[in-house]
C-alpha cells in the first residue's frame, strides 16, 4: 500500500510536468481538478456478465460498496475516486461531494447505486456514475467498473473512451471455470488490442473457490499464474482471487471493536487459495499480491514515460534560460514595456506564421495540395458530361432566340450553356475556401507553439491565437464573397475568343478522326487482300509438301500450265463471292496488252488487280458501286 502512495505522488508532480509542458495552468484548487486525475492511477475493469468485476474492485476498496450479482449488477460505468486516509476506522467511508464530506455506510452506498443503475424502463444508461471516496483501506486508484462486455449498451466507442488511455491499467478479470477457454475471452482481446506489448495490463482470475473441484480449470489457473499459458498470455502477469473476501467480513463484523476484521478475511482468502492451488506462486495469491502487482505495472509505466518528460522539462527550462539572459534581470514595470514586449510577441509570430506558409513548413504544404489536387479533382466530379451531352447542346441552341423571335442564336444558346457550367464551379470554390480555412487554423496553433515567447506569457498566447482565428474566420467569409464575384465575372462575359477556339479544336479533332479512320481502312485492305491472296493460292496440300511450284516448273511447260490457268477462274468466301483469275490489261503507256491477276468482290463492289498472283497489294482498285452497267 504504501508503494502505491509513493508513485500517487510521483504521478502528481508528473501530471504538473506535463501541464507545464503543454502551457497549461496548473491549479490544484480547481473544482475540475477531481476527476481529472492522472491517468496512471486509473484501473478500468474488464470481463464479461458474472466474471466477478465489482467483487474484485470491492476487494481493492477494502469495502463492498459496488453492487454484484451473476446477471449483470453493473448495468452503467461507475467510477469511484479513492483517497487513502490512515486516520480513519477501517470500517469508515468518507462521501466527497463537492467540498463537502459525509460519512456513510458500504450497505448504503451500495443501495444507493443499486437505485440509480435501476432507474427508467430498462435500466441501463451510458452515463458514468462517479464517486469520490475516503477510507483507510483502499489505495489511491481511481477504479472504473465497466458493464459485461456482452451487454448491449457495451460498445467500442464506450470501451475505448476509458481503455485508449496510455497509462491507465486494464485489469482482465476472468472467472476461474472459464481458464480453460481465456484464449477467446474479449476482455483479453481488447486488452491486446490497445496494450499489446502487456505492460499496463494485469490479469485476474476470479471465483477460484467455485472451480475447486474442476481439474482441468485449476490446472489452466496454475499455468497462467506460472506464466506457461497461451502465448498471448504469457506477458501479462496474473493473480489468482476469491473476490468474496470483503463481503464475508462485512457479515462476520458485528461489532465496531472488530477494526482488524478484513485483514482477518484477506489472510484467510490467502489460505485459501495456498490449500486449493498448492503448486502455484505464492506471490500471485490474494488480495495483497493484487496490490503490489498494480503497483510494480504503475512503476512501469512511469519508468516509460520520464524520458521523454524529463527530456521535455530540460528542453523548457533551456527556453527560460534563454528569455531571461535575453531580458535581462530588469523586469517590465509599466505599461509602455509590457505594450512593447506584446508587439515583439506578435511580430515573432507573425514570422513564425509566415515561415509555415511560403516555407511549406508543418502544414503550409497542404494549402498548395488544396489548389493543385483537391480543387482540381472536385472540378473533375461536376456532371460536366451531362451539361455538354449532344442532345442537351442542340436542345439549349434551338431554343435560343435571335434577334427576331423566330431565328435561332446558337451563339447565345451556347454563353446560357457556358453561364450554367461555371455555375456549378461555385460550390467546389466555396469547398476548397474552408478547406484552406482549417489548414491555416491549424498553422495558426503551430505558429503560436513555435513562437518562444508566447509559452512565457500562457493566457496571451490563447489571447494571439484566438484574435488570428476570429481574424480568419473574417477572410473566410471575404474570400467566399471574392470567389463567388469572380465566378459571377466570368459567366457574364464570355469573349468572341473563346468561340473561336471551339471551332478550331473542332476542325482539328475532325481532321484527327479523318487520319485515324484512313489509317484503318488502309489497314482493313491490306488485310482483305492478305485473305485473298491466302485464298486464290493455286497451290495445293501435296505441292507444298514437295517444294515451290518454281522448282517443278521448267521452260517447256510454262506456257502451257500459264493457257490453263488464264482460262480458269477461281471462287473463294464463304459465299463464292470473292472471284480472281488471269486476265489481259491493256498498259497506258505503252499501248500493249499484258497478263494480270483480277480479283472481283461481289460483296464490297470493288475490282482490283496485280501484277503476279503472289503479290499481296493491289496495283490499282476499282469501285463498281454507282457505276452503270
Amino acid at each position: 500500500m504504501e508503494a502505491i502512495e509513493e508513485l500517487a505522488e510521483l504521478s502528481e508532480s508528473m501530471r504538473q510536468a506535463a501541464a507545464i509542458l503543454a502551457d497549461e495552468d496548473v491549479d490544484e484548487t480547481s473544482s475540475s481538478s477531481s476527476k481529472r486525475s492522472s491517468t496512471f492511477l486509473n484501473v478500468v475493469a474488464l470481463g464479461n456478465v458474472g466474471a466477478g468485476k465489482s467483487a474484485v474492485l470491492n476487494s481493492l476498496i477494502g469495502h463492498p460498496v459496488l453492487p454484484t450479482g451473476e446477471n449483470g449488477a453493473t448495468r452503467a460505468p461507475i467510477s469511484i475516486d479513492l483517497a487513502r486516509d490512515g486516520s480513519l476506522s477501517s470500517k469508515s467511508i468518507i462521501l466527497q461531494i463537492d467540498n463537502k464530506s459525509q460519512q456513510v455506510s458500504a450497505s448504503a452506498l451500495r443501495h444507493s447505486l443499486q437505485d440509480r443503475l435501476s432507474k427508467g424502463s430498462s435500466g441501463r444508461s451510458r452515463d458514468e456514475i462517479y464517486l469520490k471516496l475516503r477510507t483507510s483501506t483502499a489505495p489511491p486508484l481511481k477504479l472504473i467498473d465497466l458493464p459485461g462486455l456482452e451487454q448491449r449498451i457495451v460498445d467500442d466507442s464506450l470501451v475505448r473512451e476509458y481503455v485508449e488511455h496510455n497509462d491507465a491499467i486494464l485489469l482482465v478479470i476472468v472467472p476461474a471455470a472459464q481458464a480453460p477457454e481465456i484464449s477467446s475471452s474479449r476482455a483479453l482481446r481488447i486488452a491486446k488490442e490497445y496494450d499489446s506489448e502487456g505492460t499496463r495490463t494485469v490479469g485476474i482470475i476470479s471465483k477460484i473457490d467455485q472451480a475447486a473441484s474442476d481439474s482441468k480449470a485449476l490446472a489452466a489457473v496454475q499455468a497462467l499464474l506460472s506464466n506457461q499459458g497461451p502465448p498471448k498470455t504469457s506477458d501479462i502477469p496474473w493473480v489468482a482471487l476469491i473476490g468474496q473476501s470483503v463481503s464475508i467480513a462485512s457479515a462476520q463484523s458485528g461489532s465496531a471493536s472488530s477494526d482488524n476484521s478484513l485483514e482477518t478475511a484477506w489472510r484467510a482468502e490467502n489460505e485459501s487459495l495456498k490449500s486449493i492451488l498448492t503448486g502455484a506462486p505464492q506471490s500471485k495469491l490474494g488480495r495483497v499480491a493484487l496490490v503490489d502487482t498494480l503497483a510494480g505495472q504503475i512503476r512501469n509505466r512511469m519508468k516509460l514515460r520520464l524520458p521523454n518528460l524529463l527530456s521535455g522539462l530540460q528542453g523548457k527550462s533551456q527556453i527560460v534560460q534563454d528569455e531571461l539572459l535575453r531580458l535581462g534581470e530588469q523586469m517590465v514595470s509599466t505599461a509602455e514595456g509590457t505594450r512593447a514586449i506584446a508587439l515583439e510577441l506578435c511580430r515573432e509570430f507573425e514570422d513564425k506564421f509566415l515561415q509555415h506558409i511560403t516555407g511549406g513548413e508543418g502544414n503550409g504544404w497542404k494549402i498548395v495540395a488544396s489548389f493543385e489536387g483537391s480543387f482540381p479533382n472536385r472540378i473533375k466530379q461536376l456532371p460536366l458530361d451531362r451539361h455538354f451531352d449532344i442532345n442537351n447542346v442542340k436542345r439549349i441552341v434551338l431554343e435560343a432566340d435571335g434577334y427576331q423571335p423566330y431565328l435561332i442564336s446558337p451563339e447565345k444558346g451556347l454563353r446560357s450553356l457556358i453561364k450554367g457550367v461555371l455555375e456549378l464551379a461555385k460550390e467546389p470554390s466555396r469547398l476548397c475556401v474552408d478547406e484552406v480555412h482549417r489548414v491555416l487554423l491549424d498553422i495558426v496553433s503551430a505558429a503560436a507553439n513555435a513562437t518562444p515567447g508566447l509559452g512565457r506569457y500562457a493566457p496571451f498566447k490563447r489571447e494571439v491565437v484566438a484574435i488570428a482565428s476570429a481574424a480568419l474566420d473574417g477572410f473566410k467569409n471575404e474570400a467566399k464573397k471574392m470567389v463567388v464575384a469572380l465566378v459571377d465575372m466570368e459567366r457574364a462575359f464570355v469573349p468572341p475568343q473563346h468561340f473561336i477556339r471551339l471551332v478550331q479544336r473542332r476542325m482539328e479533332r475532325q481532321r484527327r478522326e479523318e487520319e485515324l479512320k484512313n489509317r484503318s481502312s488502309k489497314k482493313a485492305l491490306d488485310a482483305e487482300q492478305s485473305i485473298l491472296n491466302r485464298a486464290t493460292s493455286p497451290q495445293t496440300g501435296g505441292q507444298q509438301s514437295e517444294g515451290s511450284l518454281k522448282t517443278l516448273k521448267d521452260k517447256s511447260s510454262k506456257q502451257e500450265k500459264d493457257v490453263q490457268e488464264g482460262s480458269a477462274l477461281k471462287t473463294a468466301g464463304p459465299g463464292g463471292e470473292i472471284t480472281a483469275g488471269f486476265l489481259l490489261k491493256k498498259s497506258g503507256k505503252t499501248n500493249g496488252w499484258s497478263r494480270r491477276w483480277f480479283v472481283l468482290n461481289e460483296k464490297t463492289g470493288k475490282f482490283g488487280y496485280t501484277k503476279k498472283q503472289e503479290e499481296r497489294h493491289f496495283r490499282g482498285v476499282i469501285t463498281l458501286e454507282g457505276m452503270q452497267h
